[in-house]
């Protein structure tokens, strides 16, 4: 049919032309038209851009049969296994998880990124009274329902979520992305990761910037050390932790071990973001491959790849995108399998000797985490 078309677009838009030329007239000394001119640039150009318009308009046509057939997949999925939550239902997710919903459901953003696609019927965003077009993105805290004759599809964007549900529902999990949730769950039964006290998610808060203190503390339990530096009984001698403050111990402990130095003023800034290279300078420490002595970090992924520590993969992800709790889990679980620079043996093995975790914990945590590195 595009092929059929062409000839016939061609064809009207060489008349017109050709008529202008002719109104207009000339002369054969000034011809405003000839035949290599019509031959050899309009004739090709008009080709172009016709082609440009058919393709355009089939690639319209394409695009809306491919969003019928995924919204007639996800409905037929859905009526096939869909299971029904009574009550608002939390879950975590990961990037390319969905969930597909039908008419009555409920969907509330609790962190995290997600986006919903419907081909007929609505989504209403119950907080706003407003309609969410097909291909929008939610808001945080905003309840949406998905409207009579309506199956909608919710789809993560982000590394990580956090969805509340209610309803007829389906999940589609993602098997190319990441389990950061698994990594902290993994990581939690170690216990080298506790989360925070935020009421959702198990509190991992994977989607937030990580802090200072925060990194500081994973060190010390990546260094088997956390006990010791509870019952550290010394002042934090920093202005800003207070020593009746929760970080108090570990902050006095790392300085008197030479972990960290503050950040002058008398300060030590536990607030503060902490960015990648902060971060896997804190493992390499941790693994034996540095010391307090390198103060310039800015090279420590770099090192890092060199001593097998990163993936040249895990080394671009942390170059292009911005460093949140969720690269903390990961760099830890994998720093798990790293050799340290000393013993080479892995750091579970020593941290297992430290009584930190036995090797059927460990084993235990290995079998929640089934995605890849990058």
């Amino acid at each position: 049919m595009k092929h059929r078309r062409l000839p016939i677009a061609v064809t009207l838009l060489l008349a017109l032309f050709v008529g202008y030329a002719a109104a207009a007239g000339g002369s054969a000394d000034d011809p405003l038209i000839s035949l290599d001119y019509l031959k050899n640039t309009f004739s090709p150009a008009a080709e172009s851009a016709a082609q440009e318009k058919l393709d355009a308009a089939g690639q319209r046509v394409y695009d809306a049969a491919a969003e019928r057939w995924q919204a007639s997949v996800a409905e037929a999925e859905t009526l096939a296994g869909a299971e029904r939550a009574r009550v608002w239902t939390e879950t975590r997710l990961k990037h390319g998880d969905a969930l597909s919903t039908l008419t009555g459901s409920q969907v509330l953003l609790l962190a995290g990124e997600a986006s919903v696609r419907y081909f007929s019927g609505a989504v209403v965003d119950a907080t706003d009274g407003t309609v969410l077009s097909s291909g929008g993105e939610l808001k945080h805290r905003h309840r949406y329902l998905v409207a009579e004759d309506t199956t909608a599809l919710f789809t993560v964007v982000s590394r990580t979520a956090v969805l509340d549900y209610c309803g007829d529902y389906h999940f589609t999990l993602s098997t190319s992305s990441p389990d950061y949730n698994a990594m902290a769950a993994a990581l939690k039964t170690l216990h080298i990761f506790r989360g925070s006290d935020t009421g959702f998610g198990s509190g991992f808060d994977l989607e937030a910037t990580p802090t200072r203190v925060q990194a500081l503390v994973m060190l010390i339990r990546l260094l088997g050390e956390e006990e010791t530096a509870l019952a550290c009984a010394d002042a934090p001698g920093f202005d800003d932790v207070a020593p009746s403050s929760w970080c108090a111990p570990y902050v006095a402990y790392a300085v008197q071990k030479g972990y960290t130095n503050g950040v002058g003023g008398n300060r030590f800034a536990p607030d503060m973001p902490v960015n990648a290279q902060m971060y896997v300078e804190f493992v390499l420490r941790a693994l034996g491959y540095s010391t307090t002595a390198q103060t310039d970090v800015s090279s420590a992924p770099e090192r890092a790849l060199n001593v097998g520590v990163l993936t040249g993969g895990e080394k671009a992800v942390l170059d292009t995108v911005g460093f949140l709790r969720a690269d903390v889990v990961y760099l830890s679980w994998y720093a798990l399998d790293a050799a340290s620079a000393q013993s080479m043996e892995p750091l579970h093995r020593r941290l297992e000797g430290m009584g930190v975790f036995t090797d059927a914990e460990y084993r235990a945590a290995r079998a929640l985490v089934s995605s890849t590195r990058l």
